[in-house]
């Protein structure tokens, strides 16, 4: 089968050509509304299912396709990509010094008509405390206005300001590598010996 990834994220593509994955971008607009009623985990994995039903029709026989959708808590608010740099400056305030949960959400579609799996996977983040002076110069210099939460744990604030982790660290950069690679194997897309 070959692998389709339906994700504009650097950090994705990157982590499946680490993985060593040959792989497709294959791009289209979905919107990422979520019903509210939907709670930490649910939305990223709702929202990896959604896309993967918008890209269902034109997918060939032979092809997988791996949507992801990652999302920031903290407690029960859910913080998307900030629409400008004021919110991503709140954004920031609101985190430093506390812990967060982080959630990626995986769909894998077979074209062949087997019924997708989804998951989610949650990794626990724990910010120090920021300085104003330091979260003006993250959003300034590094204007983190495509990353759930305003922050990027690979960026100059994840390396200053994370204190620590529970989970997986390649979670939080938007694909939780361990569960897409464990998922693969399961699905056949590969034989991996033993």
């Amino acid at each position: 089968m070959r692998l389709i990834l339906a994700s504009n994220s650097p950090r994705r593509r990157q982590l499946l050509t680490d993985l060593g994955l040959a792989y497709e971008i294959r791009l289209r607009e979905v919107a990422e509304d979520f019903p509210p009623q939907l709670r930490r985990g649910e939305v990223a994995e709702y929202l990896a299912r959604h896309k993967a039903a918008a890209y269902r029709p034109g997918l060939a026989e032979d092809e997988l396709l791996l949507t992801a959708d990652t999302i920031v808590c903290l407690d029960d608010d859910v913080l998307n990509k900030p629409a400008d740099a004021a919110e991503a400056r709140q954004m920031l305030r609101r985190l430093q010094g506390r812990a967060h949960q982080v959630y990626t959400g995986v769909c894998l579609l077979p074209g062949d008509g087997r019924a997708p799996v989804s998951f989610v996977d949650e990794t626990t983040v724990y910010f120090g405390p920021l300085s104003a002076a330091q979260i003006d110069f993250y959003v300034e210099n590094y204007q983190p206005f495509d990353k759930a939460g305003a922050y990027g744990a690979q960026d100059w604030l994840g390396l200053v300001g994370i204190e620590r982790l529970e989970g997986s660290y390649f979670n939080v950069m938007g694909l939780p590598t361990h569960r897409v690679w464990a998922e693969l194997v399961r699905m056949e897309y590969f034989a991996v010996s033993d």
